[in-house]
């Protein structure tokens, strides 16, 4: 009989990978998510159970779990912010399901990170030390696995970020470029979680997953660059930590607002401490070595997609900037300029009282849908709502003010630009 393996975080970047591996493997898998749809997009030959992981009960996981003989905890965030809680997410989740567990013969396999103690410099790491050792202190059957720096042929948080700082043109924008940073393929990771599902690892074994040797930052970089087939950079710019850490804000602020951008405070200090870990700790538990970054990349060659993807990656940010800054500002224009706005009304049949009116409504769904895309969780719903007061202005005008259309100065013609923007901007929102 199949063992059930329940994992947690499985659409994420290692969660699929571990889901895809452990199918293979022949068992009989359920991914645990927030989200059906995003799960079905991730893999839809397996079970799903949906439930905000962050906020589950010691009941809630003794439903869920009641028949699982394995889990595997491949879930994570980077830092606390609109979406997530670190000390949910990384302790209290582990410390619920302890005790869910408790009695039970239930094998725990948990994807840590390399690094984690709770001296460290982040919050991150200190928080997955903590659920670490809740998880060592348990009765569980378990096994730790730290990977350094994780690459995939998926790219998600700090690995996207790196491939389109790789794609960046003709200028190497250099942040911490002598950093040692180690690397450990996405395949080794699982190797290491399947074989232990298989019962082929001890209990109790904590290992550092990576390769043996460690790369500069810059190094690394070019080492992504070279492999997306991009010629080498002319022009190196050492960025002033200054502007480093203004980045790391503007990045915390985004995050409190739902995206988890990969350059965050707890990102950067963890870049600028370096990603070491011991790969001899998994090579004592009788495992071979795990690839180095040149097998690694040579495994997974880079096409065109893998280019595209890196360099529209900060488009999107832009995109979303340009787009708040343009509706924003056509709504507050409009109630600036409320009469001078209305008279284009009033001009073409057009009552006083109707054409102020309308004046103000616009701007004011400008000022909301400018505001909304903002923030992640309402992001895609102001990008179709964009789209909608757009084509109904375009629409409308052919019965109010069809003349405009033939303005020296385009006022219509450039609303058709802007609805490109934002059905490019939708069609590149999802992170996963």
């Amino acid at each position: 009989m199949k063992k059930k393996v329940y994992v947690l975080g499985a659409y994420g970047l290692i969660g699929s990978a571990c889901v895809r591996h452990l199918l293979h493997a022949g068992f009989d898998v359920t991914g645990v998510g927030r989200s059906l749809g995003k799960g079905l997009q991730s893999n839809n030959r397996i079970n799903w159970c949906i439930a905000d992981i962050a906020r589950a009960s010691v009941s809630d996981w003794s439903e869920m779990l009641k028949e699982a003989d394995i889990v595997v905890n491949a879930a994570g965030a980077l830092q606390d912010g609109g979406r997530d809680n670190l000390e949910a997410i990384h302790v209290t989740l582990i410390e619920n399901i302890t005790r869910a567990l408790e009695g039970r013969d239930v094998q725990f396999i948990q994807i840590s990170a390399a690094g984690a103690t709770e001296q460290a410099s982040t919050s991150f790491m200190q928080s997955k030390a903590r659920g670490d050792r809740i998880l060592i202190n348990s009765h569980l059957n378990w096994q730790i696995f730290r990977p350094s720096l994780v690459i995939s042929r998926d790219a998600y948080g700090g690995t996207a970020l790196l491939r389109a700082a790789a794609a960046f043109p003709l200028i190497n924008f250099q942040i911490f470029p002598d950093t040692p940073i180690q690397t450990v393929s996405i395949d080794d990771v699982t190797y290491a979680v399947v074989k232990a599902a298989n019962g082929v690892i001890p209990a109790g074994t904590i290992a550092d997953l990576t390769e043996e040797d460690s790369h500069r930052f810059d190094e690394l970089k070019a080492a992504f660059r070279q492999w997306l087939g991009l010629p080498a950079w002319t022009i190196n710019v050492k960025i002033p930590d200054a502007i480093t850490r203004l980045l790391g804000k503007c990045a915390d602020l985004a995050g409190l607002l739902g995206w988890r951008a990969p350059l965050r405070t707890n990102a950067l200090k963890s870049l600028q401490d370096g990603i070491i870990a011991d790969a001899d700790s998994w090579q004592k538990t009788g495992n071979p070595p795990c690839r180095s970054l040149e097998d690694t990349l040579s495994a997974m060659p880079a096409t065109v997609q893998e280019r595209w993807f890196a360099r529209l990656y900060m488009m999107l940010p832009l995109a979303i900037g340009i787009l708040s800054l343009f509706w924003i500002a056509s709504g507050a224009i409009g109630l600036y300029a409320l009469n001078d706005a209305g008279h284009i009304l009033v001009d073409r049949g057009m009552s006083s009282e109707a054409g102020t009116f309308l004046v103000i409504i616009g701007a004011v769904a400008d000022i909301a849908l400018g505001t909304a895309v903002l923030a992640r969780r309402f992001s895609k719903y102001a990008c179709l709502g964009m789209i909608a007061v757009s084509a109904g202005y375009l629409i409308s005008s052919l019965a109010t003010a069809p003349d405009l259309w033939l303005d020296p100065l385009g006022p219509l013609v450039k609303v058709v630009p802007s609805i490109i923007l934002t059905l490019f901007t939708l069609s590149i929102l999802d992170d996963r």
